[in-house]
């Protein structure tokens, strides 16, 4: 509670308590509603990495599984009006962290995902540009991997060398801190 005073020449301070404003502590608890809701959609391990009080992990936890009723929108406002009581500051900093990481593996499957379309398409130059591209990378290995997807889509098997083609160049665009640690290691039959 916000205390102000008037200044009384004969009395001297007088204080009295000024009501916060209703309207900014609607706000305040529905922003929480809606950042229990986050933490609800997250994984066990993202969840224990927000490193939250035991009382609001274990609400978060157990409303992650509940359905949308009203049992699940009550215990959300319980989470709300927990964290109303603590620093939300570092949680939100976490929370938005693990959304940023998570908005570039996304960003990362789609660049890997096109190139190894481009590679299995009609596109002949597409093996020369990665290479130019990624001087470092095996392209004997490559070169297998390719041939070895397009007669599993040629005879209908399952895309075994397509999906290992897919981790390799995941592996190889992690952007480029992963080539130091040995590419070189991985082979045609290995589950990278």
């Amino acid at each position: 509670m916000i205390e102000e005073y008037e200044y009384d020449d004969e009395e001297g301070v007088e204080y009295y308590a000024v009501r916060p404003n209703k309207t900014q502590l609607k706000r305040d608890i529905a922003a929480l509603f809606v950042l229990a809701e986050k933490m609800s959609g997250l994984a066990a391990a993202q969840l224990n990495t927000l490193e939250l009080p035991e009382i609001i992990h274990k609400a978060v936890a157990e409303v992650a599984g509940m359905p949308h009723k009203s049992a699940r929108k009550r215990l959300l406002k319980f989470i709300a009006g927990q964290l109303h009581k603590i620093d939300v500051e570092p949680i939100v900093e976490k929370l938005a962290r693990l959304e940023n990481k998570s908005a570039h593996a996304v960003r990362e499957h789609h660049i890997v995902e096109r190139w190894r379309e481009r590679l299995l398409g009609a596109d002949n130059n597409a093996l020369t540009a990665l290479l130019d591209e990624y001087p470092d990378a095996d392209r004997q290995h490559l070169r297998q991997l390719l041939r070895n997807a397009q007669k599993e889509a040629e005879t209908g098997k399952p895309p075994k060398s397509s999906r290992l083609l897919y981790r390799y160049l995941k592996v190889l665009f992690k952007f480029e801190e992963d080539l130091e640690d040995g590419i070189d290691g991985l082979d045609a039959e290995s589950e990278y």
